[in-house]
């Protein structure tokens, strides 16, 4: 597959707003052994340059694919401690993040963040008891801990609350802690946010999530990465024929 740049239009969609990430790219010149984690992985080895949607850019695929580890390298390159929180937190549980950061280069606007957030499913539990020991960061769950809240509940509460105008947030499967109610939830709240001057990166599995009107859709597979429309995304394509053919799908995966 040939590396190209991935550019699309985002003319009327934004009314010329300009954006903290416009893109990134992949430095492969410095990259010592392509051939190694997470180079290996063969949507990052096909990386050259991405361009990111002034407001929200959704990286997809199957598992393996790749895509919570792009996200991780954007969040870290972008300023943000591996394993989640603010700019402010500087915290490691167990150093498990790869090298990706350190050769990707982010093309900044000429707008500068006031505020961001890298939000991770799979280490929250690491960021909850970091922030009890953080005033100012407790003080966004109401000074309740969020170990005290159901994981949904501590997503929401953190988006809600902390979440403000003209900041940078990056989510990884934030959908792994909502329901498919809280999920629509957290759709109207990035809406909310993208009025007020926000930019979201994320990386999901979520059908309803990648809902949002005119966001960017990237899909990581074995062939590289690539734009796709929303209705070709197999999370929705599948999701919808299994709801409309229930119980032709449980046939055929329950048969002998």
């Amino acid at each position: 597959m040939a590396r190209t740049r991935t550019k699309q239009s985002t003319s009327g969609l934004t009314g010329g707003m300009d954006t903290y990430v416009r893109s990134l790219t992949l430095l492969r010149d410095d990259v010592p052994d392509l051939s190694k984690y997470p180079f290996s992985i063969p949507a990052l080895r096909e990386l050259e340059t991405l361009d990111f949607h002034p407001q929200v850019t959704f990286f997809v695929g199957e598992n393996g694919s790749g895509k919570s580890t792009l996200v991780e390298g954007i969040a870290v390159a972008a300023g943000f401690n591996a394993e989640g929180g603010s700019r402010n937190f500087n915290f490691a549980t167990r150093r498990s993040e790869s090298s990706l950061h350190e050769y990707l280069r982010l093309a900044r606007g000429t707008r500068r963040p006031k505020t961001g957030y890298f939000l991770r499913a799979e280490s929250f539990f690491n960021v909850a008891t970091e922030t009890e020991n953080n005033s100012d960061a407790l003080a966004a769950f109401g000074s309740v801990s969020p170990h005290e809240m159901s994981h949904g509940e501590a997503f929401l509460t953190l988006v809600r609350e902390r979440f403000s105008a003209n900041g940078l947030y990056v989510l990884d499967e934030p959908e792994a802690a909502l329901s498919p109610q809280r999920q629509l939830s957290l759709l109207r709240a990035m809406h909310e946010l993208t009025r007020e001057g926000c930019q979201f990166i994320i990386s999901t599995h979520s059908p309803l999530l990648l809902a949002y009107p005119d966001a960017r859709i990237y899909h990581l597979s074995e062939a590289g990465i690539a734009p796709v429309a929303y209705e070709d995304t197999e999370h929705y394509s599948l999701t919808r024929d299994f709801l409309l053919n229930r119980e032709a799908y449980l046939h055929r995966l329950f048969k002998d």
